[in-house]
């Protein structure tokens, strides 16, 4: 690791990050909140910790390593975790324990949606807005937004994107430089998520309420300014506007920049991921649709507008919530989280182990069946009518085993907190999976769980969020050994 490298881009990216503190200071001016004062501490604290990392190394000038960017990765993460919780820490009501300051923070910026908050409703509207915006910032990822303006460091900054881009292959660009690739995501980012706002507003949300759910949706995350989350508004059309963005930023974002770009949709009914990605939430809808329906849980129609709506919340990762799922007839809760697993699209905000990877288990697992009935015959695995690398299925194998031994792990280990198998079970998937709904004792938030299992459950939002490996690779010794 190179000290002089790490330094001052990690304290760029907090001075960077402290201009986060600056809209929820306009919101609170606009409502008369006292809570304004914690944004400009929060501010000067954290804009002070980036300059002191900056300042000592700035005039020094090196090549950023792949094992740079996966250090900076982490830290920064880690670091955010801990400087967006003070907001949290300092507020006066509800008082929160650093534990818990720190959960409701990395929740917030992986975009799990998982919380230990309630009464939302009553809570000062400074609080909610900064909320909903680390979501925002968490989605894309507050490191991709540097690396647009990471040339005034005289530093490349493909290593961060490498490792911050979520899914099996890291190494594609929509342009040929690092830096248009970056600004071309966020203004595709900001484009969605100022279409989203008009959307709510449109569809019968206050402009506050527009704007702070605009952020969650296209982040995936699922932080609502309500307890009753998007059923506050018991409105169908804006049920229906919420299922449409989730749906879209499901989908890989390379996708909506060719769209952008060429002004064409036809591409997204040739990608086979996108294919599989229908299929999946098709499939899940039909059954809990009809399931509800025939349970005599609802009507028809609200068995449709409820079961698309929250397999389309959950699947995607949001945890937007209409009704509480948790208490559905027989299977539907298991079968729910069971799909969270499965997640979005590569390249998009949503978590979970990504749609092409299940998509590739499935076609290596077809695979090894014809090689029962034809051990000699010579054959080649195809997504979207082109031959897959084997390297690409061995490190999809790869991730697939880690990501089990670890669920099991802390799974185990939840339940030494005492948990029931239900709550460690849902917990732990819900977590890791960066989806935030949970069953048994967390149904309602996490609130009551014990601290060791809440700092447990903090690690696999990490996890979940830069896909185990880039996490995991710090704690070989290989990587520390040259």
């Amino acid at each position: 690791m190179q000290l002089s490298v790490v330094m001052p881009v990690l304290g760029f990216l907090l001075m960077v990050f402290s201009l986060s503190n600056i809209p929820p200071m306009i919101v609170g001016l606009i409502y008369g909140e006292a809570e304004i004062s914690l944004f400009i501490y929060t501010f000067f604290l954290t804009l002070l910790g980036g300059m002191s990392m900056w300042l000592p190394y700035r005039k020094v000038r090196g090549n950023m390593r792949t094992r740079d960017g996966f250090v900076i990765t982490v830290l920064f993460w880690l670091v955010l975790g801990l400087v967006g919780s003070l907001p949290f820490l300092m507020m006066e009501a509800p008082s929160l324990s650093v534990t818990d300051a720190i959960f409701e923070s990395m929740s917030g910026l992986t975009t799990t949606g998982a919380t230990i908050l309630t009464g939302l409703d009553d809570m000062p509207r400074s609080i909610l807005f900064y909320r909903q915006q680390i979501q925002w910032f968490g989605g894309m990822g507050i490191i991709v937004l540097a690396v647009a303006i990471m040339p005034m460091l005289g530093i490349g900054g493909m290593q961060l994107y490498r490792t911050e881009t979520p899914g099996p292959v890291k190494d594609s660009k929509l342009t040929p430089r690092i830096k248009e690739t970056a600004k071309a995501l966020w203004m595709l980012y900001m484009a969605l998520t100022v279409t989203c706002a008009l959307g709510y507003k449109l569809a019968g949300m206050d402009w506050f309420d527009a704007i702070s759910h605009s952020f969650s949706t296209i982040a995936i995350g699922g932080f609502s300014t309500h307890d009753a989350s998007i059923g506050y508004f018991q409105s169908p059309l804006i049920n229906a506007m919420t299922t449409f963005f989730m749906f879209f930023a499901g989908i890989n974002f390379a996708l909506h920049f060719f769209a952008w770009r060429n002004k064409t949709l036809s591409h997204y009914s040739g990608d086979s991921e996108v294919k599989g990605y229908v299929l999946v939430l098709s499939t899940v809808a039909l059954i809990t649709v009809f399931t509800l329906y025939l349970s005599n849980t609802y009507g028809f129609w609200t068995s449709l507008e409820y079961g698309v709506f929250e397999v389309v919340s959950i699947a995607t990762t949001t945890g937007y919530s209409t009704t509480g799922f948790s208490v559905w007839p027989t299977f539907l809760p298991l079968l729910l989280f069971i799909t969270s697993f499965v997640g979005g699209c590569s390249g998009s905000t949503a978590g979970g182990m990504k749609v092409v990877r299940i998509m590739l288990i499935f076609k290596q697992g077809i695979r090894e069946l014809h090689r029962l009935v034809h051990p000699n015959a010579i054959l080649t695995i195809k997504l979207g009518g082109q031959p897959v690398h084997s390297r690409v299925g061995e490190a999809v194998w790869g991730f697939f085993a880690t990501y089990v031994f670890l669920l099991v792990v802390m799974f185990l280990l939840l339940m030494a907190t005492g948990l029931d198998i239900v709550t460690a079970f849902s917990t732990v998937a819900s977590c890791l999976n960066n989806l935030g709904p949970a069953l048994g004792e967390a149904a309602g938030n996490y609130e009551s769980l014990p601290d060791v299992a809440k700092w447990i459950l903090t690690f696999a939002m990490l996890l979940g969020r830069l896909e185990i490996f880039t996490l995991l690779v710090l704690f070989t010794p290989v990587f520390w050994r040259y």
